[in-house]
């Protein structure tokens, strides 16, 4: 094992999913799961078995499917979450347990009531446990920077020795500065005898900005695993991004001097696909990925650019996979370019989803005329990649103004059924969504919604997300995408009900998950 090689665990499915008012099918997990081994993680850390049949079931899909890949599952220090965990990833190519309990003292004293004796046996009976299992298991000592470092160093000694062959030290609460992270590293290495036998790692949140700085600190302080999701997604500020320390690492490697096995062209599609999944946007500023990132507005930057990149870029933008291409597609293009672009930009569609991606892709040709590539990774990610529809939007018509009150008729299709209601409401928007009700029966709540442009120019494509909260909690993100922004609103509401209807058929939605976060 090369010292120098860096190790990427990626929980986007887990600590990602919980960002508030995310919430994946299983579907949409195992096309993200796909696309983080394009991108190369090592370690694919799936989700949080115990929680829900629902996390149960694509943790399972996951594992039986991935290869490439180490999947993990999160499980408490207790033998019911290990065996919930191992039920679901033992058909992995390579498994991985990943249990924790928490070390500091103030978790101690209010949340599990527990002596640090009493926590370190169950610590290293977790791991026991877990090694009866599969070899690789990881422990994480939730909270670890705020807690008592010489306790600390006792713990990750003893599970070490009890057969943990990662250790995880979170900054749980994002409380750490860079200079002080990495000295706690350090001297953490120091005092455990036994560190030789295991992987150190590092699980950064963002609480205060600074959860990429304190993992770039851990690895210069000796750390060869670091724990982070993709645009950064997860509890409260979220966690460290894997596409800035990985940009980091390449860019900086005469500091770093660091291996790893990431495929940087992978990034930006990776990022992409996450964000149009979970409906979290990306910040335009947002470094490597965001829309601003390669940029230049100011007019002595773009001087500079054109006469010479470097003088203001320290990325080439081709490395993170963001190209622009020559070709233009329009309503004439046939299925032969619009399949060769697809494949040029990461996407292997065949017979029915191509067939569905192809008629989409002329619909909105007709509307639009020149078609870019923004607008194919929408049409991809936002149209294709649904759960089988129970709902169809056909037809709608509205009738609003200054001095009407907003009326709208909605017709849907369910399984060849045609229905039709209409309905009144504050605005053209929430009219459609009555109507919509009045024919779905729905009792949810819609908690958010956001339109957004995509695309440049006065036909650009708009893109609403919705979160739609059911009678139980359970949150829905549905996405809609159409030049008309009224259609784009139905599209994503329809989206988020069909959404709820694939999972009631599968039986996973059944109230309030448990959430875990190290």
């Amino acid at each position: 094992m090369s010292s120098n090689r860096i190790y990427f665990f990626d929980t986007t499915l887990r600590d990602g999913e919980q960002s508030p008012g995310v919430s994946l099918n299983i579907k949409e997990k195992l096309e993200i799961a796909r696309q983080l081994t394009r991108l190369g993680v090592d370690v694919i850390e799936a989700g949080f078995p115990i929680a829900s049949p629902g996390d149960f079931a694509a943790v399972q899909a996951i594992a039986r499917e991935i290869r490439g890949a180490t999947i993990a599952a999160l499980a408490r220090a207790n033998q019911l979450d290990i065996d919930r965990a191992w039920e679901a990833i033992r058909e992995a190519e390579e498994p991985r347990i990943h249990t924790f309990i928490a070390t500091s003292d103030i978790h101690l004293q209010y949340k599990l009531q527990k002596s640090r004796e009493e926590v370190l046996a169950q610590a290293v009976e977790a791991v026991k446990y877990a090694c009866r299992y599969t070899p690789n298991v990881e422990f994480s000592a939730e909270d670890a920077f705020r807690s008592d470092i010489d306790y600390l160093a006792q713990v990750v000694t003893a599970v070490i020795d009890a057969g943990a062959k990662v250790v995880n030290i979170p900054d749980t609460v994002g409380y750490a500065t860079p200079e002080e992270f990495g000295a706690f590293i350090r001297e953490l290495r120091e005092k455990v005898p036994n560190r030789d036998q295991a992987i150190f790692s590092v699980h950064c949140h963002n609480d205060l900005g600074l959860a990429v700085a304190n993992s770039l600190a851990a690895i210069l302080a000796g750390a060869q695993q670091v724990e982070c999701t993709i645009n950064g997604i997860g509890e409260r500020a979220g966690n460290a991004a894997l596409e800035e320390i990985v940009m980091a690492l390449y860019t900086r490697r005469s500091i770093f001097q660091k291996e790893f096995r990431i495929v940087t062209e992978e990034i930006y599609r990776t990022s992409r696909l996450v964000s149009a999944l979970t409906g979290m946007k990306v910040q335009p500023n947002k470094a490597v990925v965001g829309k601003n990132a390669f940029a230049h507005e100011s007019g002595i930057h773009q001087d500079g650019v054109l006469k010479n990149r470097a003088t203001y870029e320290i990325m080439n933008p081709e490395l993170i996979g963001l190209h622009k291409n020559t070709i233009v597609l329009g309503k004439h293009s046939g299925r032969h370019a619009f399949r060769d672009r697809l494949q040029q930009l990461g996407y292997q569609l065949e017979g029915e989803q191509l067939e569905q991606a192809f008629q989409r892709f002329k619909e909105l040709a007709d509307r639009k005329g020149e078609i870019s590539d923004e607008d194919l990774l929408v049409i991809v990610e936002g149209e294709i990649l649904r759960v089988p529809e129970t709902y169809t939007l056909e037809y709608f018509h509205i009738s609003s103004g200054s001095a009407v009150v907003p009326t709208a008729t909605v017709v849907l299709t369910r399984a060849g059924e045609r229905l039709e209601e209409a309905a009144c409401g504050d605005g053209p928007v929430d009219a459609i969504y009555k109507a919509i009700d009045k024919l779905t029966g729905n009792t949810g709540c819609l908690v958010h919604y956001a339109l957004n442009a995509v695309t440049g120019g006065k036909d650009a494509l708009g893109e609403v997300t919705v979160r739609l909260k059911d009678e139980k909690g359970k949150i829905f993100v549905g996405r809609g995408l159409s030049t008309d922004v009224l259609e784009a609103s139905a599209r994503a509401y329809v989206d988020a009900l069909n959404k709820l209807e694939y999972e009631r058929a599968l039986g996973l939605v059944n109230g309030e998950q448990v959430r875990e976060s190290v």
